[in-house]
């Protein structure tokens, strides 16, 4: 399938079962009763605090979210009375609410988690102060309901950077990535590239769970990487930050000859430098591969050679329209 018309794919919701135990050891919660609503849905990365829906106002209570109960909320419950302090939760569980957390270690009153069980309403608590379980949570969810989609196409670590290099089937991706593999580099995922949107302009790549780091060489068969090339040879994660397209070589095609216009394409609404690759017959494709993930870093750290260039060139034009040579002088090496 071409980048341009890449499906994408988003979660709709998990259930509080999943995630509760995906986190129970990065979290360190616990439930506190037992399995109750476990088979509620979390429709919603954000989180909310309701402090504001405790003491009344619902008019804008986002209950679909999972709720936190933080040192503030757990303390205007205490400064009520019992009977205060059931009003105000029965305030909650008149909504449909996936489930609630209780952080810094805070305790709840029998009452209040009876009641929460009687509405099927899990009740975790965690001893990490709220701030933190925030972002830890946060993180997670984001990651759960983030965009994806699958690319079909080799992709390496090369000097630190991300390389995809995409091309229509054949066209001999896997072997490019074999050789910069054999190079020293590392192989992220091979075939199908599972690529997710974190945040509003980060890409991560990574291999599906069955193909890992598995690679098909037409007239080989399947390689393990990892078992051949040893651990060094592999990650499972990377930013993608280049897209390689290799296509066969055309005549009156229009490739760039100097780098001065950058082109770019969209994968998941993120703009990644895309660079169309002509091969041929002798073309040491791989070693170019390298040299456009060196490129990348030197334009990454603030230096442009096709600018430079440029600047040289024109620099050169002024200088010979002042009546200079090219080259003034070659002082005394006549090798």
């Amino acid at each position: 399938m071409p980048l341009e018309n890449l499906k994408e794919t988003c979660k709709k919701s998990i259930t509080v079962g999943f995630l509760y135990e995906a986190n129970r050891d990065r979290l360190k919660w616990n439930s506190l009763n037992g399995d109750a609503g476990f088979q509620r849905d979390v429709v919603d990365k954000n989180l909310h605090r309701p402090g504001l829906a405790l003491a009344g106002y619902v008019e804008l209570f986002t209950y679909n979210r999972v709720q936190i109960f933080g040192n503030t909320e757990v303390r205007y419950l205490n400064h009520l009375t019992l009977s205060e302090r059931l009003k105000a939760f029965r305030t909650l569980l008149q909504f449909d609410l996936p489930c609630i957390v209780v952080t810094n270690g805070n305790s709840v009153d029998p009452e209040l988690l009876a009641l929460a069980t009687e509405n099927n309403v899990s009740m975790f608590q965690t001893p990490f102060e709220t701030t933190k379980f925030i972002y830890f949570l946060s993180d997670f969810l984001d990651d759960q309901f983030a965009p994806q989609t699958a690319v079909h196409g080799s992709f390496i670590d090369v000097y630190g950077i991300g390389v995809l290099l995409a091309g229509r089937s054949g066209i001999g991706k896997s072997e490019v990535a074999l050789d910069l593999v054999e190079r020293g580099h590392r192989l992220v995922a091979d075939d199908i590239v599972m690529v997710t949107r974190k945040g509003e302009g980060i890409l991560m790549g990574a291999g599906s769970d069955v193909v890992k780091h598995f690679m098909e060489i037409r007239g080989l068969g399947l390689v393990d990487i990892k078992s051949v090339f040893g651990i060094r040879s592999i990650r499972f994660q990377k930013r993608v930050e280049l897209v390689v397209e290799l296509e066969e070589w055309k005549k009156d095609a229009d490739y760039t000859r100097t780098g001065l216009d950058h082109q770019s394409i969209a994968v998941l609404g993120v703009e990644i430098p895309h660079i169309r690759l002509p091969i041929f017959p002798g073309k040491n494709v791989t070693v170019i591969v390298e040299v456009i993930a060196m490129d990348y870093l030197l334009k990454h750290y603030g230096y442009d050679a096709a600018k430079e260039f440029s600047m040289r060139l024109d620099n050169a034009i002024q200088e010979r329209s002042k009546g200079k040579r090219a080259i003034d002088y070659f002082e005394h090496d006549f090798e």
